[in-house]
């Protein structure tokens, strides 16, 4: 199974029981988060610590994020599971040279 998740950037994330941690964003805002939606640090991001926060999640809560940075979880594993991303391949047009029927081919 899969699950869409945000990078979301934290001032502090603390545990307060074995199921929930506090999150304190940057503009001042709170809430209280199961920890079996909190699946792991963000290494990408240097200057502050960012979480990988299940999306259905905060959309909920009224915690700071950005939807910008998204990326699929595999629930089992833990584990980011890899862009994908689908081009529509558009064929080139060609100009009809000889617009009179083959002869041996009409009946």
């Amino acid at each position: 199974m899969r699950i869409k998740c945000n990078s979301v950037r934290l001032q502090s994330l603390v545990s307060i029981s074995d199921k929930a941690y506090k999150a304190t964003g940057f503009d001042g805002s709170e809430a209280i988060l199961p920890k079996s939606q909190v699946l792991g640090v963000d290494y990408e991001v240097s200057k502050s610590e960012a979480y990988w926060i299940s999306s259905w999640i905060l959309e909920k809560k009224e915690l700071q994020y950005s939807s910008k940075k998204e990326a699929w979880f595999d629930t089992v594993s833990g584990r980011m599971l890899p862009k994908i991303t689908f081009k529509k391949h558009m064929p080139d047009k060609l100009e009809i040279s000889n617009a009179e029927p083959d002869e041996s081919l009409v009946r």
